[in-house]
């Protein structure tokens, strides 16, 4: 476990937290002293797995569907009975990937499931938890670095939208939840090892991903849980509404 216990106290609520970067964002939190809640949509396994890894005094696992306007009044009830009626950490983190279609072959089922979880998911867990978040309360949103990247490729036309609204989200968010004491940011990760990303990509267009950053590897799931829990964290009063890329220098 971690020296510091900064967040001890505290109640984070992440969505998609069973694996990948929201895994390692929960452990983390956890082991700074935070009761996490772990969202997951559908395989409670790894998300059980999470909770018994943390203990059970420190996290519970909850299923709903992120981008389920109900699910989500749902999770935020739950969350709330479990964590003493107050949620201080939160952190929407479920999302729906690229899916491999460009603008000719996108479909309105295509264009609503990815908006409804990536856009609609995060606008209404803020709106249904942000009243149970006190002055001091941290909200961090996820967005990519793939927005300001140059050379993105068609099939991630969907996907980057989404991550832009998300950002728009966060600039306005900051201004009227500022007012409240309430401080959001989004982090944008860039190219990171998990199981989801590495997924049916070659090695060599994983080494070239790589070398896009001077360090020459891939993110991990930790640089970016790291990051996220300073963010969240009691050292944070001063970083508003921005979009914090982490992505080892890819883009400078």
């Amino acid at each position: 476990m971690a020296a510091s216990r900064s967040l001890l106290g505290k109640v984070a609520l992440i969505t998609g937290a069973s694996q990948g970067i929201g895994a390692a964002t929960a452990l983390h939190l956890a082991q700074l002293g935070a009761k996490v809640v772990i969202n997951y949509s559908s395989n409670a396994k790894p998300a059980e797995e999470l909770v018994q890894k943390i203990g059970s005094d420190n996290a519970i696992a909850i299923k709903a569907d992120a981008g389920n306007l109900r699910d989500i009044e749902c999770l935020v009830n739950e969350t709330l009975a479990w964590g003493g009626g107050k949620i201080d950490i939160l952190i929407p983190n479920a999302a729906s990937g690229a899916t491999g279609k460009g603008l000719d072959n996108t479909s309105e089922e295509d264009f609503d499931k990815v908006v409804g979880l990536n856009v609609k998911g995060p606008y209404f867990l803020v709106q249904k938890a942000a009243p149970h978040m006190a002055p001091g309360s941290h909200i961090l949103l996820f967005s990519t670095s793939l927005t300001g990247l140059s050379q993105i490729l068609p099939n991630y036309l969907l996907y980057v939208t989404t991550k832009g609204a998300v950002e728009q989200m966060t600039r306005v968010l900051a201004k009227d939840l500022g007012r409240k004491g309430i401080v959001v940011n989004a982090i944008a990760p860039g190219p990171t090892s998990t199981a989801l990303f590495l997924d049916g990509k070659s090695e060599e267009l994983i080494k070239t991903m790589a070398s896009w950053n001077p360090f020459n590897r891939l993110g991990t799931p930790e640089d970016i849980a790291r990051t996220a829990g300073w963010l969240v964290g009691p050292d944070n009063t001063w970083v508003q509404g921005q979009i914090i890329k982490t992505n080892g220098g890819m883009q400078l």
